[in-house]
């Protein structure tokens, strides 16, 4: 691992690096806000699978590319006069220090748990914004909906409405699917739509509360289906069969077949 004086000098050469590029490199140079923010959460998304993959050097690599996509937008910062890459900085770490004050604050060493943090987060940050910004308000409406309804969830845990049991979830569980399946006898789409909407997010309430990430886990049942699928479509090219001469129970058959083999 890196000394401190490594890590602040390799941190330099990236400001180094960034100042060339937005001074030399006519592509770095016509960059602006709106036209690296598309790149910027494809890097996301891609620190994100090197770590569900558990590829610790893809995910120094995936960290770096997100870290220049930071530098860059504070390059573009700096250059309309509005704040640089030590504004940001310092802006996270007062927002930190004062969100833990067992940590820097009158309360360091007082004794906590890392739930007690978690159960009252909310609130330190409406304190530190002296209460005028709304809890949900923080949620990026362009949010993948099942991120946004986990954030939803989480940001009213730490506010301190949540289930008292976790095991009580599943009864709110069974009315959304009592509520879906009477939609689906006769409302109107509209309507249906919503009981559907109902249901996935206390479905994704049920993982949050027994510490399954919702999406982690859509991703790997998403996963194993194109797994099976890929199986039963090869299966019918290498019988030289299409998929319209099969019948239900045949593709079954081939389905269990992909299974039984752990696919």
């Amino acid at each position: 691992m890196h000394t401190r004086e490594e890590k602040l000098e390799a941190f330099g050469r990236l400001l180094d690096i960034m100042d060339a590029l937005r001074e030399k490199c006519p592509w770095n140079a016509e960059q602006t806000f709106d036209s690296i923010r598309r790149l910027t959460e494809e890097e996301v998304y891609e620190l994100s699978d090197s770590i569900i993959a558990g590829d610790r050097q893809a995910t120094a690599k995936e960290i770096g590319d997100l870290l220049y996509h930071m530098v860059f937008y504070a390059r573009i910062g700096q250059e309309e006069g509005a704040f640089d890459i030590a504004d940001s900085i310092d802006k996270i770490c007062d927002k930190m220090v004062f969100r833990h004050p067992h940590v820097f604050g009158p309360d360091a060493g007082k004794e906590t748990t890392a739930k007690e943090i978690a159960d009252t987060w909310e609130l330190v940050k409406a304190k530190e914004k002296g209460g005028n910004k709304r809890v949900m308000a923080g949620i990026p409406q362009a949010m993948p909906a099942l991120l946004k309804a986990l954030a939803m969830q989480e940001k009213a845990r730490g506010c301190g409405f949540d289930w008292e049991k976790k095991e009580d979830v599943w009864d709110k569980v069974q009315e959304e699917v009592a509520e879906v399946t009477e939609a689906a006898a006769g409302a109107s789409a509209d309507e249906l739509e919503m009981e559907f909407g109902d249901l996935l997010f206390a479905v994704i309430n049920a993982a949050r509360l027994y510490g399954v990430d919702p999406e982690k886990a859509l991703n790997l049942s998403s996963e194993k289906f194109r797994r099976r699928f890929t199986y039963l479509e090869e299966q019918t090219l290498r019988k030289g069969i299409s998929f319209k001469d099969l019948s239900l129970a045949q593709m079954d058959a081939i389905w269990d077949e992909a299974k039984a083999k752990g696919l």
